[in-house]
């Protein structure tokens, strides 16, 4: 039978409940346990032969002649109800029996029992729907198969597959972790805005819209960091924000357009401080979340508990490419991207520029590294935002956190002197004139925030990334709601 054939079936025991006084959507439900509670209260119920309500989706039915048995799950646990004619009113097991389909939300009221298999259930006195399901739910047994299907019908996979079920309650746990790891270290959980004039924080390519009431255009934005310093300006000594960032760039298993990232800054910190700090955090989130520390990521053996070394940017590159980041110039790196075949497909210099170059050198080493591991010793300029180094001035006080070949996090000493970071933001606005979209641009705004007096800090932003990796899944996989083109015949 077709879907269409079966909707329009459930659409006439829709009307066959209206036309027996059975509101197929009532206003309210009458449920005063959980299936859960019911189950962990089992005995006392049974013996003092109390009345319950329970409710939920109706997930197997089976039976025959005067007795049916329907699986009912609330979202807790699932719970055998029994219904018998002789034990309920006939008209109201018949109703059942000619009415209701697995999908279909129902209410129950009895009390409880043990069948003579010892399973524990409820014997059903007076039922009732609370929501008609019109289209069928895939059977337990096979569950959503189709990989489109899994990742467009999401709701329906994770109704039906226990694993996605617990991967979705592991990821609230996630962010629940950090946030608890921060408000006991006394951060204060901020809201920053998400629509822009100016997009910052970050080398990225925004989602540009337009801004009807105000006549402007503005950018969804593609980092909180601006605006979290702005709260060290105003005298939050410590902040942080966990909120959706939104980066129009390529896709692949770790890069998604729209995603959650965790940014925190404390002031009077750096980067020293900072490593203690990012290494506590990630495990006590490993420990609260899976109870372990190591992990198999995407073909490495990572644990968290062990030493996390430091890794020198510059010194690996002369290393492995016989170039030095801090005093190559521009047509030798691009040369040597081109030597070693790797960036851009064809090769050509056009794409490229000098920061563009080293990072894809780099991003070729990077794979190789389990981790967990800090990378430092960045050149200033690659990081327009982090403090300069006090031992050598072209470098800056940046750390990444690299795992499983990748970088999952980073942070730094935030660059405080606004001088400096207005020449940081002209060289970077230089870059996007000559054709680099993900170069940051000069926000004056910010600068003169800074110019009213920002104090030292350490900043630190980590996405949603680290927990598909902790998850040894795509990104896309990771989320709830993963972005999917429409089906053609939705349109858009």
């Amino acid at each position: 039978m077709s879907e269409a054939d079966i909707r329009a079936e459930r659409v006439k025991k829709l009307q066959l409940l209206k036309a027996a006084g059975m509101e197929p959507y009532p206003v309210e439900a009458h449920r005063d346990m959980s299936n859960a509670e019911v189950l962990s209260t089992f005995d006392e119920l049974e013996k003092s032969k109390k009345k319950i309500h329970v409710g939920g989706r109706i997930m197997s039915r089976r039976g025959q002649g005067g007795i049916a048995f329907a699986d009912i799950y609330d979202g807790t646990a699932k719970l055998q109800a029994v219904l018998q004619k002789s034990e309920m009113p006939e008209e109201l097991f018949e109703l059942f029996d000619a009415a209701s389909d697995i999908g279909d939300f129902v209410e129950v009221s009895g009390t409880v029992f043990k069948t003579k298999r010892g399973e524990q259930s409820v014997q059903v006195h007076k039922w009732r729907m609370l929501a008609k399901s019109l289209l069928p739910i895939p059977s337990e047994w096979f569950g959503v198969k189709d990989e489109e299907t899994r990742l467009r019908e999401r709701y329906l996979a994770m109704l039906l597959d226990p694993e996605l079920r617990a991967l979705v309650e592991r990821r609230a746990k996630f962010w629940q972790s950090m946030r608890s790891f921060l408000a006991e270290r006394g951060f204060v959980e901020m809201d920053t805005p998400v629509l822009e004039t100016t997009p910052g924080g970050a080398d990225a390519r925004p989602f540009v819209t337009h801004h009807n009431a105000l006549d402007i255009d503005v950018y969804l934005r593609i980092s909180d960091e601006l605006w979290l310093k702005r709260l060290l300006v105003a005298g939050f000594p410590k902040v942080f924000e966990i909120g959706r960032i939104f980066r129009n760039e390529g896709q692949s298993r770790e890069h998604l357009q729209d995603y959650v990232q965790l940014e925190t800054y404390e002031a009077y910190s750096d980067m020293k401080k900072g490593k203690e700090f990012v290494k506590e955090m990630y495990r006590r989130v490993a420990k609260d979340v899976y109870g372990k520390y190591s992990f198999e990521i995407n073909g490495h053996k990572v644990d968290l508990a062990s030493e996390w070394p430091e890794i020198d940017f510059t010194e690996i590159l002369k290393e492995k490419f016989s170039i030095d980041p801090l005093s190559c110039t521009e047509e030798e790196a691009i040369q040597a991207v081109r030597d070693a075949k790797i960036g851009p497909p064809d090769g050509g210099g056009e794409e490229l520029n000098l920061p563009r170059a080293v990072d894809h050198l780099w991003k070729s080493l990077r794979k190789s590294i389990s981790g967990p591991a800090f990378l430092v010793g960045i050149p200033v300029y690659l990081e327009p935002l982090a403090k300069r180094s006090a031992k050598d001035e072209r470098i800056v006080e940046r750390l990444q956190v690299l795992m499983a070949g990748s970088e999952v996090g980073k942070g730094f000493s935030e660059l405080n002197d606004p001088q400096d970071q207005r020449g940081r933001f002209e060289e970077q606005q230089k870059l996007r004139e000559e054709g680099d979209e993900e170069a940051q641009r000069l926000d004056t705004e910010y600068v003169r925030a800074m110019e009213y007096g920002m104090p030292p800090a350490f900043g630190f932003g980590v996405s949603e990334r680290l927990f598909a990796f902790l998850e040894d899944k795509p990104a896309h996989e990771a989320q709830l709601f993963p972005l999917l083109r429409p089906k053609p015949s939705q349109g858009i």
